[in-house]
């Protein structure tokens, strides 16, 4: 089995950067990709960055520019600035492994003044 641990979340003003952190543990050999999708109250959730074992990353068109997806071993991280409000969601780590996606609790992140 494998668990993610999300870390990071939190209230910051519009405009302002946070960074998230997930930490893989447990059957984490064979991992196809690793990433973070979001959950905003009422809505479907969505992509927002993968990061893939060999290739580049990929962004979901409304956070390029301004998040970065970067991944150490088994840990991944998301650098989020020029937030807005429209980013508020509960944000939740991924990890694909022999095509099972795995997922975190979730963290909360809410941008509002």
């Amino acid at each position: 089995q494998v668990q993610l641990v999300e870390s990071g979340g939190g209230l910051v003003q519009p405009g302002g950067s946070l960074r998230l952190s997930c930490a893989a543990s447990g059957s984490i050999w064979g991992i196809s990709s690793m990433g973070w999708y979001r959950q905003a109250p009422g809505k479907q959730r969505e992509l927002v960055a993968t990061v893939p074992g060999g290739g580049s990353a990929n962004y979901a068109d409304s956070v390029k520019g301004r998040f970065t997806i970067s991944r150490d071993k088994n840990m991944v991280f998301l650098q989020m600035n020029s937030l807005k409000p429209e980013d508020t969601a509960v944000y939740y780590c991924n990890l694909r492994r022999f095509q099972v996606d795995y997922w975190g609790q979730g963290t909360q992140v809410t941008v509002s003044s």
